[in-house]
Formats: structure tokens, sequence, C-alpha cells
């Protein structure tokens, strides 16, 4: 088996993918043999918390300060928090006559938006949160601490900032040694290998994509030529009323059902490793490489979000909408300084 570590690899060719095309009798065998894991447990409805967020017990309301603004966090096209207009003091004091004016991105709010509440008590509580809505709101709060007292003014300042919960998923690589670079037999065996990751992932709501795959004639330290397939996949969880069962429990998070599609992912190309190291007879055409599989961990945001653990620290692991004066043009992580962003949720730079 050859496990030593290849030298430079000459030019490869990218091939084309064929459906119908046949596969080895061999690699069938040895897929199959490392297939024959133990099926995952079933899971059912994904609790939807918003990940990374650090709940406390006043999460739901949040109140101001007289000196700093401060951040709210809501999620995208959900209901928010109650965004009260007083003070951790004020909250805990009697108020006369109390009155309340809220001002956002778009001017004076009124209790009869569509889409923005003001309660009785002065709280603000949007029903939908869009990407828009994200800026600076104040509140001005008008009240006398005594029936005899005069008429006290407060603003109180808050950002609003819309976040989404980051594409997460695990990203592996994996070598087999190949037929011939132009060989229907590497296009098959490329084909089931994705049928069977697919599978054993399957009743976890996770979902096994084929990013890259191609094929290279590598130099072999102190030997000569061999064909070498180069794939490349990711596992990502999906919405489990898409999966094949209901879900209703702790074990059905997201970031843990993506951890069991690791543990099984990872088993079955260690079980290819002793499939191969058990067999008597010579090697089949095609087979893992012991030694090329890797996995890591990614995080990616939508474009206007991104990932700030420095700025956000109550919600370290959340894509958070780019302030003014950062944007994020593409899925990357963490939002790009730009000057010239006046707006929430930039895209470009201008």
């Amino acid at each position: 088996m050859a496990a030593s570590a290849p030298g430079r690899a000459r030019r490869g060719w990218r091939r084309a993918r064929a459906a119908g095309s046949p596969l080895s009798p061999a690699a069938v065998v040895l897929l199959l043999s490392a297939s024959a894991v133990l099926a995952p447990p079933s899971v059912g409805n994904l609790l939807r918390l918003p990940r990374g967020f650090r709940y406390t017990q006043d999460s739901v309301k949040i109140v101001g300060s007289p000196t700093f603004p401060v951040k709210v966090y809501v999620p995208l096209h959900r209901k928010s928090p109650h965004v009260l207009c007083v003070t951790q003091q004020l909250r805990n004091s009697e108020l006369v006559d109390p009155s309340f004016q809220w001002h956002g991105p778009k001017g004076k709010i009124v209790s009869e938006n569509s889409t923005t509440q003001i309660t009785s008590t002065g709280s603000l509580v949007f029903q939908n949160f869009e990407e828009s809505m994200s800026g600076v709101y104040t509140c001005f709060l008008q009240y006398k601490p005594t029936v005899e007292a005069v008429v006290r003014k407060l603003p109180l300042k808050y950002v609003i900032y819309a976040y989404r919960e980051p594409h997460s998923y695990y990203q592996f690589t994996a070598r087999y040694h190949a037929a011939p670079c132009n060989s229907i037999y590497n296009i098959s065996f490329e084909k089931k290998l994705l049928q069977l990751l697919s599978k054993l992932v399957l009743e976890l709501s996770c979902e096994v994509s084929l990013l890259k795959s191609e094929c290279h004639r590598v130099k072999m330290q102190r030997a000569g030529l061999q064909n070498e397939l180069f794939f490349t996949f990711s596992v990502s969880s999906v919405d489990t009323d898409k999966g094949p069962k209901p879900c209703t429990g702790h074990n059905c998070e997201s970031s843990k059902r993506l951890a069991k599609a690791k543990s099984l992912i990872e088993r079955f190309f260690s079980q290819q490793v002793e499939v191969v190291g058990r067999r008597a007879e010579s090697l089949p055409e095609i087979y893992h490489i012991e030694g090329t599989f890797q996995m890591v961990w990614m995080n990616r945001c939508f474009p206007g979000f991104g990932i700030n653990v420095l700025k956000h620290p109550k919600c370290p692991e959340c894509c958070v909408i780019c302030s003014p004066g950062s944007y994020n043009p593409r899925d990357g992580t963490h939002c790009l300084q730009c000057n010239g962003s006046l707006v929430f949720g930039a895209k470009a730079c201008l």
C-alpha cells in the first residue's frame, strides 16, 4: 500500500462527471466494507436557539444607559426582545406621568407600524426584524420622580443589529490510488463514494457535498508514477423538517448533529484503511491512501454580515450585520474595513 508522501505532482486533469459509469468490483467491496458502520441514532426537531448568543435572565428585556449606547442583537426575520425606554435604576423606580418617544434610522416611530410596536410602557418591539431595520435608535423619556418635581428629560440610545447564525460545516479531504485519469472507473467510484457518505449522515439531517474532484499523476519518493484522486467534501446540517424523521431533543442542535456526522465519517475512512490492511490478495486499482484524510471546521457568514468577538462580545459566534465603515462582499467570516461604507450590511466598498 502506497503511504509515502508524494513528490511534486504533474499538472492534473479535472474530470467532467458522467452518469451511469461502471465501478470496478474490488473498489465496490472496499467501499461497502468500510460503510458497515453503526447506524446513527434517530434525531428529531432542531431547537432553534441563536447560535453563540449568551443568554442572561434579562435578555428578553433590555434597559438603556445614560452614559453609552446599548447594543441589541435581533435574529434576522424573528421577533426582537423588549427594548425598554428606562435605565436599570429607573426600571425599579416610580415614574410620574412618563412619556416615551422613539426615533430610528428613518425618523419618528409610531406604535401603529405593522412591523414595530411601542407598548404602553414605552418598550420597543420588532415583530419581523429585517436587515434594513438595523441602526441607531433613541428613546426620549420624560417623567417626574414625584408629583411635585419638575419634568426630567433623558435620551437613551441603542444600536440594534440584525444577526444570523453562521453557515457552519466540516470540510474534509481524502486521496485515493486511482485508475488512469481518463478511466470511467474513477468517475463511477466518485459517484459511489458520494452516495455512501450521503447515506451515512442522512438520519442526522446532514448532507455531504462534493466540492472538488481532481485526478493527478504523482511521482512517489523512490518510486514511479501513480494516479491519484484528490477529493474535497463538505458535510453540513440541514433543517430537521427536511430530514427523514422529526426531532424533539436537546441532542438535535445543529452543532451536535454535525459532531455525530464527523465521527461517522472519520470512522468510515478509518475502516477503509483497516479493510485494505486485512486483504491477503493484491490491492484493487482504486483504494484510500492511508494518512491523507483530513477534516477541519469551517464558519462562514453571508454577504453583509461578519463575526467580531471584540466588537460583539455578547454574541461572539454570531454573524452580525456589518456596521458603517465595514463590509463583507462574499461568504467570508469577518467584515472588512471600508471608510466609504455608510450603511449597515454593506456588501461592497463604494
